[in-house]
């Protein structure tokens, strides 16, 4: 467990420290741009004016969202969670916590359940009492939930989706580069694959002759009709020959150099794998090493592929996931030797290089020694290399033909990246449209224009006035509350409520007018404002 906070705290600095450093003047100008922005929103001037907060509340608001922007780069769920407990965010701030967060959460799981919280929190902090027009429970929790699509859900996923778009685009053109550098690393083992050839040829034709003029002229020297200038020279010739065989040996032998002395199998084996993990350690990758099994004896070209296993892996999470925990596996199996490096996702944002063929190179190593490599990415984005290599010598298997499918996905990207955002953002859509078709398809009878009110005057037949009002009921207006502020109803008289359909909806409340009726006449019409919350 301490270790495991530690990881996470030492991967949290990695992070900071690198976002800090790739502060640009035109990323931090347009950070101050979008706080300007939301400011001016949020804050100013409808909050700020009809507030009646002190100057000190004003600027603790105001500190608040300062603090808030920059740190949703760095905490976008916690951020975006606190943002929506806050009560005087506004919608402006909310909808730039969503989309930044949508773009900075990489798990799905992590994403869901961020955004669930956040729902939650704004279920649970909706004031129900001071919804608008005194609206239905159930209208008010659509309205709820429309609110929290457009402001929060639908910036999210944009922001998942762009991010994940990113993310595929960079991939694709990582991927092209390194195809290009494996073009050229290819293209020139071809070249120096083609003059090793040469140079063999060279050694069988060349060389065979310099034997024969060794071998003639030593044959030569023991003829006993030769003086000694004619002995002395051919002593020259033969040890001319003598010299350009060695001389060729050792040009041969450079041209056909393929190994360095880091690939020599008497110095990197399997038990080297300590020292190996212990080197990366102290050069600051979060390394560690698990052995298992009961450790078996294993043929040198076996032992030192294995070694190139860990050497590669390590290299490989150095490179392309830097700040990452790595972990090295040496488990000998009944029937084989797992060698195995895995590594987190890199946790400082560095972008991927194109690698070389190292991976190339270490799949001939592992075929050559009679074993299997899988080289894959993880579903959690990290990259796991693989190698099961046998005990037994075993016969040079024969090349296999080139496996590398050029389509498969490139390195830690999703096959259906971005199609997630892309459904979310159409099934939010379609719940906001959907209910908002089923309210509009209410009937709405129960509103009473201006013009019929104009013609209604104190005076009038019960009959005349009940024709110009209204007959049915109203959706979204909860039974009770049109009268529940209203003046004591004239004595004897009965009354009717019924909404007008001029309203101001910042207000804070609703335009009710009442008539009253006694002895079959309009006794009383009078407009009172229903309050929300009282």
């Amino acid at each position: 467990m301490t270790t495991a906070v530690l990881t996470r705290a030492e991967a949290f600095r990695a992070d900071t420290l690198a976002r800090l450093r790739a502060l640009t003047a035109v990323r931090l100008a347009g950070d101050l741009l979008v706080m300007v922005g939301v400011l001016l929103l949020d804050l100013w001037p409808g909050p700020w004016a009809e507030t009646k907060a002190s100057g000190w509340t004003l600027v603790a608001y105001f500190a608040v969202y300062v603090v808030m922007l920059p740190l949703r780069h760095l905490l976008p769920a916690t951020v975006m969670i606190a943002g929506a407990a806050i009560p005087f965010f506004g919608p402006a701030m909310m909808v730039v916590l969503s989309y930044t967060a949508g773009r900075r959460i990489e798990s799905w799981v992590k994403a869901v359940v961020s955004t669930a919280i956040t729902f939650v929190v704004v279920v649970l902090l909706w004031d129900w009492d001071q919804r608008p027009l005194d609206i239905e429970p159930v209208y008010g929790m659509l309205i709820l939930v429309t609110i929290f699509g457009v402001g929060v859900a639908l910036p999210f996923l944009v922001g998942r989706y762009l991010a994940q778009r990113e993310a595929l685009v960079q991939a694709m053109q990582d991927r092209e580069a390194r195809m290009r550098v494996e073009h050229k690393m290819l293209s020139r083992q071809v070249r120096l694959r083609e003059r090793s050839r040469i140079a063999q040829d060279m050694h069988d034709s060349l060389g065979h002759r310099l034997s024969l003029i060794s071998v003639h002229a030593g044959a030569l020297a023991l003829d006993p009709l030769l003086g000694d200038k004619q002995r002395e020279a051919i002593g020259v010739l033969r040890s001319a020959a003598l010299t350009g065989m060695g001389e060729l040996r050792a040009i041969i032998g450079v041209l056909r150099a393929e190994d360095g002395p880091d690939d020599d199998p008497a110095t990197r084996t399997a038990e080297s794998i300590d020292s190996l993990v212990s080197d990366a350690r102290k050069a600051g990758v979060l390394v560690s090493l698990v052995r298992g099994g009961q450790a078996h004896p294993l043929p040198s070209r076996v032992s030192h592929a294995a070694y190139r296993v860990a050497q590669e892996g390590l290299t490989n999470a150095a490179k392309h996931a830097p700040g990452a925990a790595v972990q090295v596996t040496v488990k000998y199996e009944p029937d084989a030797l797992v060698v195995e490096v895995r590594n987190n996702p890199s946790r400082n944002g560095s972008p991927v290089q194109a690698p070389g063929v190292g991976l190339i190179g270490l799949t001939e190593r592992v075929r050559v020694a009679g074993g299997i490599l899988h080289v894959g990415a993880l579903p959690s984005g990290g990259f796991r290399i693989a190698a099961v290599l046998p005990y037994e010598e075993t016969p040079l298997p024969d090349e296999p033909e080139d496996e590398q499918d050029e389509t498969e996905s490139p390195r830690g990207i999703r096959k259906w990246a971005g199609v997630g955002s892309i459904a979310g953002a159409s099934v939010v859509l379609t719940v906001i449209i959907g209910g908002f078709t089923y309210l509009g398809a209410q009937p709405v009878t129960e509103v009473v224009s201006q013009e019929n009110l104009d013609r209604i005057e104190v005076g009038q037949p019960e009959a005349d006035v009940l024709a110009l009002l209204p007959a049915g009921d109203e959706p979204l207006v909860a039974d009770g509350e049109r009268k529940s502020q209203a003046s004591p109803e004239p004595p004897g008289a009965r009354c009717v409520y019924h909404i007008t359909d001029e309203q101001s909806y910042l207000a804070k409340g609703t335009r009710v007018v009442r008539f009253c009726f006694r002895d079959g006449k309009l006794v009383e019409k009078k407009i009172h404002v229903q309050r929300t919350g009282q």
